[in-house]
């Protein structure tokens, strides 16, 4: 089947779960996974591109990961610095715009400096704005938002009553947009683990056996017709959208 463009969704986010796996099986090191999930992370990117999603947000770096053995971290830190060293002419070849999402302070300067650099060099682009949540972890997300939310008030320079969904959007990483139309998540696993919470509160959610290191542009076409398919009501009952048509 193909997929109708008009009916393509505007912001598609996706968790890359099961480099680490995906590695194990092929009985290499975990970066090695993390190495082709990279590869596979280019090839989507791409192909979003092509088929004119405007938004594309990537769980890259979590609050959680933060956890994970000190010599991963390193790895994935440089893996991240050769990413952006080599795609930056791929982005804007594509007309790709970067984004982050999330609170890099704890990244490596030389990777900070980079990340902004990269930013800059492809703001002025028109295409499809890719996020690469780093950092990221929803529930501090929103406590930083509930927390500026709180000072403006004990300033006086906001009321409770002046605070509505559009104050608490303009005041999460996400500020400039749009809620997620499809949630993504690769490996099997059935969690959104901090993941853009209050960003999904409509997403239509899919998940997939394949690794990350597997997820081909087949299986992101998959997951899009799978999207297509469906009928997003928005708590609106079946008869009244068929009368909206």
């Amino acid at each position: 089947m193909n997929l109708e463009k008009e009916r393509l969704p505007k912001h598609l986010a996706i968790i890359m779960d099961g480099n680490g796996r995906w590695a194990k099986q092929q009985g290499k090191p975990r970066v090695f996974g993390h190495e082709k999930g990279a590869k596979t992370a280019r090839e989507v990117i791409q192909r979003v591109a092509e088929l004119g999603i405007p938004y594309l947000t990537l769980y890259t770096f979590s609050t959680e990961n933060w956890n994970r053995p000190k010599l991963e971290i390193e790895a994935l830190m440089r893996l991240l610095s050769g990413y952006l060293k080599k795609e930056v002419a791929v982005m804007q070849a594509n007309n790709i715009r970067l984004n982050t999402l999330g609170d890099i302070s704890q990244f490596p300067k030389s990777l900070q400096k980079e990340l902004q650099k990269a930013k800059e060099q492809t703001q002025n682009n028109t295409g499809t704005v890719v996020s690469l949540a780093l950092g990221y972890g929803s529930q501090q997300e929103i406590l930083q938002m509930t927390q500026q939310l709180a000072q403006k008030v004990k300033e006086g320079t906001l009321s409770p009553e002046q605070i509505t969904y559009t104050t608490i959007e303009q005041h999460l990483y996400t500020q400039a947009i749009p809620p997620v139309d499809l949630l993504v998540r690769t490996s099997g696993e059935y969690r959104i683990s901090n993941f853009l919470l209050w960003q999904i509160a409509y997403a239509e959610l899919y998940f997939t056996d394949a690794f990350w290191p597997d997820f081909t542009t087949e299986e992101l076409h998959k997951a899009l017709l799978n999207y297509q398919q469906r009928e997003r009501r928005f708590g609106k009952p079946v008869n009244n959208l068929l009368s909206m048509r």
